[in-house]
């Protein structure tokens, strides 16, 4: 065999030591979601843990999509300029092209010849109610989730935002962000709810994670006009599985599947939000 054919590529190791280094991109995620995991205040046994990315809309204080001396997908420091906003409002016509796309792959999904496991899927439609926290000081609202039809109390809950990673996207139409949030059950609130939203959401699961693709439909008493807008998320679906698994991260007294289980899981929710952010099409508000 003549090796000095350029054509002649031997099998090539993935690196000197025989294997692959975590993706820099995603350990920096990685980190931020497990050191949010493992600071979180005490909030007791129920409270739950989620971590959710966003698809939207980088902005600047002159309200235009950001722009950044780089080439490719950047984490942006978390305490970079206030004055940056990041939008999750789509048009309709953005909405619906996610429709197709996710109906599409939801049928194709279930060929023998798909490399993946199939997308299950269902259609719900909500009403969160919002109420102001009996305490004066406590920021955070209180909502309450109903079934539409039947007026079901699901979800009784505050949510504690415990931090955001934005992500900027030079090369695609939109950025991302990823949020570490706790929810807490609470008692039923008392009085009025300052404001209302509709949720006509489609939901697609995938193993470990759930895709929401939501028209919501807001209400208040100081705006008498609903508004209408369009949100895509992709979230961890088992809160207990994120915890356990953040719990194992790098502990060498732990199996190795359980140590690594942490990584393997953002990674591949990286994989998932980096999917939809690349199929999204120029329709954002």
């Amino acid at each position: 065999m003549n090796n000095s054919n350029p054509a002649n590529l031997p099998p090539l190791s993935v690196s000197i030591l025989g294997v692959e280094p975590l993706d820099e991109f995603i350990r920096e995620i990685a980190d931020f979601v497990h050191h949010m995991i493992m600071t979180r205040p005490n909030a007791g046994p129920d409270a739950r843990v989620e971590v959710e990315a966003k698809v939207g809309v980088l902005r600047d204080k002159a309200s235009n999509r950001l722009m950044l001396p780089v080439l490719v997908e950047t984490i942006l420091s978390p305490n970079i300029d206030s004055d940056l906003r990041f939008e999750t409002n789509m048009s309709a016509a953005q909405h619906k092209h996610y429709n197709t796309l996710l109906n599409q792959l939801q049928q194709t999904s279930r060929e023998p010849t798909h490399p993946s496991t199939p997308l299950e899927y269902k259609h719900v439609k909500v009403v969160d109610s919002f109420y102001a926290s009996e305490n004066p000081r406590d920021r955070e609202k209180i909502r309450v989730t109903r079934d539409e039809k039947t007026g079901t109390a699901h979800e009784i809950m505050t949510k504690i935002r415990l931090g955001d990673l934005n992500i900027y996207c030079p090369k695609r139409a939109a950025d991302w962000r990823v949020s570490v949030n706790l929810e807490i059950p609470v008692a039923h609130p008392v009085g009025t709810p300052t404001h209302t939203r509709r949720k006509d959401r489609i939901c697609y699961s995938h193993e470990e994670f759930n895709i929401d693709l939501t028209q919501v439909t807001t209400t208040s008493s100081s705006n008498p006009l609903p508004e209408v807008t369009h949100e895509l998320e992709l979230e961890i679906a088992r809160p207990s599985l994120l915890l356990f698994a953040a719990s194992r991260r790098g502990d060498m007294n732990a199996p190795e599947h359980e140590r690594n289980a942490f990584d393997e899981l953002i990674r591949s929710f990286v994989n998932n939000a980096r999917i939809l952010v690349k199929n999204a099409s120029d329709g954002w508000h």
